[in-house]
């Protein structure tokens, strides 16, 4: 029986490519970069901002013009990270149901720590009261140290928990920290990212995967 769920924020829960493709846009923009497509930071992501920056920026950008670009990122997605971004069908209904039936929920992402506290208290924060996001204390996902401060805020063992993600991180991330985990195949990647990545379950929308939940929480 599952007691605790962890869940993945970007492209699991919300749908923030937009606002993330518009600032990384005009931070290229005023470091006089190239734009990229939403198809190219939709690959990009994952993996933490500043990493999306040094994917997006062209090759051999130094790293001075790395962090410089990255800065501007930050500073335009904090006043414009909730214009497009939005929770994908049926979530806010599938949280709802899965406190209602005693289940404690975290979000671990890599997205910075200041942009997921803001989105994650203003959408979900009825449902979920821990929040990990990317910090200098601990190392992104995959590695699972996120995954473990999360378990030891809602007081439970790895057995008794799952990791809910759209992507390879997110897969590796679970096998990482030795909990299972489910796929989901509405976010950033395709199924066979996430087969290569070891995936076993997936789930091709918000009914189904509340539906998996509910069972293993009563199973």
């Amino acid at each position: 029986m599952k007691k605790a769920i962890v869940f993945d924020l970007d492209g699991t829960l919300l749908n923030t490519l937009e606002d993330l493709c518009d600032s990384t846009n005009y931070a290229l923009q005023k470091c006089g970069f190239p734009k990229r497509s939403l198809g190219e930071i939709r690959r990009f992501v994952g993996n933490g901002i500043r990493k999306l920056i040094e994917r997006a920026v062209p090759e051999n950008t130094s790293e001075t013009e790395v962090t410089a670009c990255y800065e501007i990122f930050c500073e335009h997605y904090k006043d414009n990270m909730e214009n497009k971004t939005a929770e994908y069908d049926g979530i806010s209904e599938m949280l709802r149901a899965l406190y209602e039936a005693g289940y404690k929920m975290a979000i671990v992402t890599n997205k910075a720590d200041f942009a997921a506290q803001v989105l994650c208290e203003n959408l979900f924060g009825k449902y979920i009261h821990t929040v990990v996001g990317s910090a200098d204390t601990r190392p992104n996902k995959p590695a699972p140290d996120g995954v473990y401060y999360a378990l030891g805020q809602m007081g439970v063992e790895k057995t008794e928990a799952v990791f809910i993600g759209d992507s390879e991180v997110d897969i590796l991330t679970a096998k990482n920290a030795g909990i299972d985990a489910i796929g989901v195949l509405w976010g950033f990647r395709d199924l066979s990212d996430l087969q290569k990545a070891g995936v076993k379950i997936t789930v091709k929308d918000t009914k189904e995967l509340k539906n998996l939940l509910l069972s293993l929480k009563n199973g």
